[in-house]
């Protein structure tokens, strides 16, 4: 059982939260401008000192650096950490803060900023800033995958936006990081393009038991994605319907096909909002989900979670229940 103290007041109709003392982490390397990034950071310190929070901004200087400020932030009591980043800062602070009492909160400032999309946050980080300042954190289940890293070691990590295993994890680990922060979203078009056109899309198994029958299935797919949010923004906005931070079970969308025009179809009705879903290509609700490879192959299939790459199959993946304090702004419906 996760604890819940001091934050179930919050929204049980108890004393209302009120952040303290907060900490922003934040990426120089995430995203694009860095010297830009820096002045946002110091401007969505002083909105939450001008509201009477105790803030403090801390730079990562080297890898891993938003997982040990993370990890002091909760040892010094806290109240709330905001990311300031993309989603890969988020997802690294996220391993931190799971399973205890500090509150999360994002202020976007990186390439990819799907969770902040979700929760209504894109705009200026002063404006991001003062919404974090009314919001009231809600206790939500987080993703976790089971994985096998690098060194085939078997590991684990929460997520909070997506998890993928197949071509768009193949698409995390081709992505050039000095590249994406110089001409941002392009790269991920032009890489994701290139994939597309030369990728076989090996198979391999999904085992799964599909939420409310109690049905376990085995299929065999080319790609397979797990959605935790209702909306990515941008050009891909609801990717998997029905899918919300608030869900307890896992929404799939397993690709049983190694057909280009099928992917390039599917992809180009999501961008016009109009993408339905077949026997080629399904949308399941499930409970948890068994990736492993198919008739012995030995294709590498990559496994990616808030677009990073973790390692490759056999994974597993489910959602855990009440695991995380989220900071909710008023209005938002993720």
């Amino acid at each position: 059982m996760y604890p819940t103290a001091p934050f179930a007041a919050s929204w049980t109709g108890g004393i209302k939260f009120k952040m303290r003392r907060i900490a922003l982490i934040y990426n120089p390397a995430s995203g694009q401008y860095s010297a830009r990034r820096t002045e946002a950071v110091r401007k969505a310190v002083e909105v939450f000192r001008a509201g009477g929070v105790a803030a403090e901004s801390l730079l990562c200087e080297a890898p891993g650096g938003a997982t040990m400020h993370s990890r002091d932030a909760v040892r010094r009591g806290c109240d709330a950490i905001i990311a300031c980043g993309g989603d890969g800062t988020v997802h690294e602070i996220l391993q931190t803060v799971a399973g205890t009492k500090v509150a999360l909160g994002v202020i976007p400032l990186g390439t990819a900023n799907a969770l902040a999309a979700d929760l209504g946050l894109i705009g200026s980080p002063e404006q991001a800033a003062r919404k974090l300042l009314a919001s009231t954190p809600a206790r939500i289940p987080v993703g976790r995958i089971h994985f096998h890293d690098s060194s085939g070691q078997p590991a684990c990590r929460y997520f909070l936006v997506a998890a993928g295993i197949g071509a768009d994890a193949l698409l995390m680990s081709r992505l050039d990081a000095g590249l994406k922060r110089r001409f941002g979203y392009i790269v991920y078009l032009l890489e994701a393009f290139r994939i597309w056109a030369t990728h076989p899309f090996p198979l391999f198994e999904a085992a799964f038991t599909v939420n409310g029958t109690g049905t376990e299935r085995v299929e065999a797919v080319s790609q397979l994605l797990a959605v935790r949010v209702r909306s990515f923004g941008g050009v891909l906005r609801e990717l998997a319907p029905g899918a919300t931070l608030h869900n307890d079970d896992l929404h799939l969308l397993a690709f049983k096909t190694r057909d280009r025009l099928r992917y390039m179809r599917f992809l180009l009705a999501v961008v016009a909002g109009r993408h339905q879903f077949s026997s080629a290509i399904e949308h399941v609700d499930a409970h948890w989900v068994e990736c492993r490879a198919h008739n012995g192959s030995r294709a590498p299939v990559f496994v990616e979670a808030d677009g990073e790459v973790l390692g490759s199959i056999p994974v597993r993946m489910e959602a855990v229940p009440q695991a995380l304090s989220l900071l909710i702004p008023p209005g938002a419906k993720p």
